[in-house]
């Protein structure tokens, strides 16, 4: 299958869009300064926003929120978990609070994990409203939308949130959604701009879809359509910079332009496919999680099956354009990953990845996967 053409890909439509340079746009903020504060400011995507932002001539002022001190220099650190109420007088005198901290870790305690992503965006909302911000950006992903045979390619941004909740991570990011929705009845005034991130990819990032690259074989699920996009690190920092300034408003989605055919990922990668029926993919990865043995659910091969492409039209409108293409962001996730191996989202070491990385390649993956079934169930009747 030949991909359609990068202006249609791109979901643009020709005009004075397709005549700009990629990443050639600095934002056109004609404001005052913003004191602007960045919760999760020492995680991986919150130092790249800080850094951005310590240099934009649109802000005056960076309040950088996190449970820890980070590197960045320029910027007043204010030092607590993000769940505590005493949030609300460190945001005191923001004009705009964008809210990065989130646990996206693979190996937590899922519980643990939604009570630390949804208990935090909730204590940072109200935290703003009790304190007088007037604006707050979340960032969650365009996973909310689901990933179904049926979905439009690109999707639109106001398209209905299809997701299951039982994908990793995306029961967190729809209650996020949810509470968004809710705002403008809690919080009278307080406006909230949610950015939706396609495949993030750069240095630290580490999720279901980044280790599927890991894999000795590129799993394909029988009568699928694959459709990848990805959104380089750097440019959701740019993206979510746009959304600081107020030049994006509303729910707002960001990825490279375009997308690629499973084919075509092939061919760029180097990495041969595994294709497997539907029911024996499906009926695998739900034992293997069930038992423990792996960190993502069922729900999340439907991500690597089916299209969730979006357009990214509201930052083109604003001017905003990705720096990275999609071929460069998958050759740099490929190198990131190098020396790597995961089967269904399970990282492996030693004796494992030799094994699984043998002649027989993904076949003898397959049968150690089978093994670690019989292992557990032998396990579980002693």
């Amino acid at each position: 299958m030949s991909s359609p053409p990068s202006d249609v890909r791109s979901g643009l439509t020709g005009g004075d869009q397709a005549q700009v340079a990629p990443g050639s746009a600095p934002p056109a903020y004609g404001g005052r300064p913003l004191t602007v504060a960045v919760t999760g400011a020492a995680g991986v995507l919150g130092a790249r926003l800080v850094a951005r932002l310590v240099e934009s001539p649109g802000v005056r002022k960076v309040l950088a929120i996190d449970d820890r001190r980070g590197e960045a220099s320029g910027v007043q650190w204010r030092v607590l978990d993000v769940r505590d109420p005493a949030v609300a007088e460190r945001l005191r005198g923001a004009d705009v609070v964008v809210h990065l901290a989130m646990d996206f870790g693979m190996e937590a305690d899922p519980r643990t994990r939604s009570a630390y992503n949804v208990r935090g965006a909730q204590t940072v909302v109200t935290a703003a409203a009790a304190a007088g911000v007037p604006r707050v950006v979340l960032c969650t992903s365009a996973m909310v939308y689901g990933a179904l045979p049926d979905n439009e390619v690109p999707l639109a941004e106001d398209g209905e949130l299809r997701a299951t909740e039982e994908a990793s991570l995306v029961g967190d990011l729809l209650e996020i959604e949810r509470l968004a929705r809710r705002v403008p009845r809690a919080h009278p005034g307080l406006q909230v701009t949610v950015l939706r991130p396609a495949v993030v990819v750069g240095p630290g990032v580490d999720t279901v879809l980044t280790r599927h690259f890991e894999a000795p074989r590129l799993l394909v699920v029988a009568g699928s359509r694959p459709c990848w996009q990805f959104c380089h690190l750097d440019d959701l920092a740019s993206a979510l910079e746009y959304a600081a300034l107020g030049l994006v408003e509303g729910e707002v989605t960001v990825g490279c332009d375009g997308w690629l055919e499973q084919e075509e990922v092939e061919e760029l990668s180097g990495i041969r496919r595994m294709e497997l029926p539907a029911s024996l993919a499906l009926g695998t990865a739900a034992r293997l999680h069930r038992l423990g043995l792996t960190p993502a659910p069922a729900g999340d091969l439907a991500y690597t099956m089916y299209p969730w492409v979006v357009s990214g039209s509201r930052l083109h409108e604003a001017g905003w354009r990705p720096k990275y293409g999609n071929e460069e962001v998958l050759a740099e996730l490929l190198a990131q990953v190098a020396g790597k191996h995961a089967v269904a989202g399970r990282r492996l070491g030693g004796k494992e990845a030799a094994t699984s990385l043998g002649a027989a390649g993904a076949t003898v993956a397959l049968v150690g996967t089978a093994a670690l079934v019989r292992r557990a169930r032998k396990r579980r009747r002693f």
